[in-house]
C-alpha cells in the first residue's frame, strides 16, 4: 500500500474550509458534512501513517479503532458521535420527518460542527508530526 497521510491531510484541510465557506453563506447543512467529512479524512490520515487500513464513513468508529494505537480522549470520541449524525440527515431530503435539510440545519450547529472537525483535525496534524 501506497502511505498518502499527506494527501489525506490535505483533503481533511480543505474540506474543513470548505466547511467554513459554506458556514459564511448559509449554507448549515453543508457546512456540517463538509466537518464531518474533514473529520473522518483526518483520522485516515494518520491510518495511512501508520500503515493501517481504515474503512468506513463513521469518525466515532474510524477513532475508536485508533484507540489501540494511540491515546483519543473521550471528548474527541463525543465530537465524532456528533459529526456522524451529520453524514446522511445532512444530504437526503427524506431523512427528515418534513422539509429538506437546508431548512433543518443552524448557524449555531454548523459552528460547532466546525469546532469539532479542528478539533479532531489537529488531534491528527499533531499525531502525524510525531510519527
Amino acid at each position: 500500500m501506497v502511505e498518502r497521510s499527506k494527501d489525506w491531510i490535505d483533503q481533511a484541510e480543505g474540506d474543513l474550509e470548505h466547511a467554513k465557506n459554506d458556514l459564511k453563506c448559509g449554507f448549515y447543512d453543508w457546512a456540517c458534512f463538509s466537518a464531518q467529512q474533514s473529520a473522518g479524512k483526518a483520522v485516515k490520515a494518520v491510518f495511512q501513517k501508520l500503515g493501517a487500513e481504515a474503512w468506513g464513513h463513521s469518525v466515532y468508529d474510524l477513532l475508536v479503532n485508533l484507540k489501540g494505537r494511540v491515546e483519543v480522549s473521550d471528548e474527541l470520541l463525543e465530537y465524532a458521535l456528533e459529526l456522524d449524525k451529520a453524514y446522511i440527515p445532512t444530504r437526503y431530503p427524506n431523512a427528515h420527518p418534513s422539509s429538506s435539510p437546508r431548512r433543518r440545519y443552524t448557524k449555531r450547529e454548523a459552528e460547532r460542527m466546525i469546532k469539532y472537525a479542528e478539533k479532531i483535525f489537529e488531534f491528527c496534524k499533531d499525531i502525524l508530526s510525531e510519527i
